[in-house]
């Protein structure tokens, strides 16, 4: 694969949404400090990732030409298979990336290893050079990502490397008809999480991490995935959060695991606001 540019997508620091926030520096200080916060972690915060940002830029410089892109300009930006992709932010945004470059390796760099797990990060500023090297060069190994895809009625098709919700806009009860294989249930619930195998160490952990700490309650065991979901695995896993049971409602198609040419379907019953949401952090 031959590039011709370098696209290094980032996010805002915390300090610079404050700033734009408050119109200067000092205002977000004073702010800050008003409400007992600690300015002096947003300022090295933001310090450790222009440091790591530089370095990024300065390994590249040595490659190829390149420019920033602000994440909020990713849905829009048309990318072509001669750019090359790196993103410097947190595991998120690494997410929220792959899902509109078509396809084109990603090279993950971390900015702030004590900040970030780093899950879909793997590289440390340290090697960005090295493996932007290597990629340029033709000696790199990628890791292949299975995304999710859900499609609406009117024909509108939407990806997520993480996770689907689907469920109300807002903190209301969602009300819908879920049909998985045979089964099928009117179901009144805080929505419907869909996990892929990237997505099943983050949003769908902390359905489990909730679970265990109801169970703990009374003095159940813990609750765990039960097999292990690996990044390129094809199939995906659904959890109803928070179903309620009614005379209306039912709470027994709770999860499910679907896989090859399977469908899991959601009819809504609400008159407005519900949404199909791509996570991305």
């Amino acid at each position: 694969m031959t590039f011709d540019k370098a696209i290094v997508i980032r996010d805002k620091t915390r300090l610079e949404l404050l700033v734009e926030r408050f119109n200067s520096k000092a205002q977000a200080k004073f702010y800050l400090e008003s409400i007992g916060a600690d300015f002096g972690s947003y300022e090295l915060e933001h310090s450790m990732f222009y440091s790591a940002l530089n370095e990024v830029e300065r390994s590249l410089s040595q490659y190829l030409k390149n420019k920033i892109l602000f994440r909020s300009f990713v849905p829009t930006y048309l990318f072509t298979k001669q750019d090359l992709i790196i993103v410097v932010g947190q595991d998120g945004l690494v997410a929220n990336t792959a899902k509109y470059v078509n396809g084109l390796p990603i090279i993950a760099i971390n900015p702030n290893p004590n900040e970030y797990d780093g899950v879909l990060l793997p590289f440390k500023v340290k090697e960005a050079e090295k493996i932007i090297g290597q990629m340029i060069k033709g000696y790199s190994e990628t890791r292949t990502v299975s995304m999710a895809e859900a499609k609406l009625q009117d024909g509108q098709r939407l990806l997520a490397f993480n996770d689907f919700y689907i469920g109300a806009a807002s903190h209301v009860s969602s009300r819908y008809k879920i049909i998985y294989g045979e089964r099928s249930e009117i179901q009144s619930s805080s929505g419907v999480l869909v996990s892929t195998g990237a997505g099943s160490t983050g949003w769908l952990s902390s359905v489990f991490n909730m679970t265990n700490n109801v169970n703990a309650i009374g003095g159940n065991v813990k609750t765990s995935l039960g097999f292990q979901m690996n990044w390129d695995d094809e199939h995906l896993i659904f959890v109803v959060r928070e179903p309620f049971r009614s005379q209306a409602s039912g709470v027994d198609l709770g999860y499910g695991i679907v896989s090859g040419s399977e469908k899991l379907c959601i009819e809504s019953r609400m008159p407005n606001n519900g949404v199909v949401f791509s996570g991305g952090g």
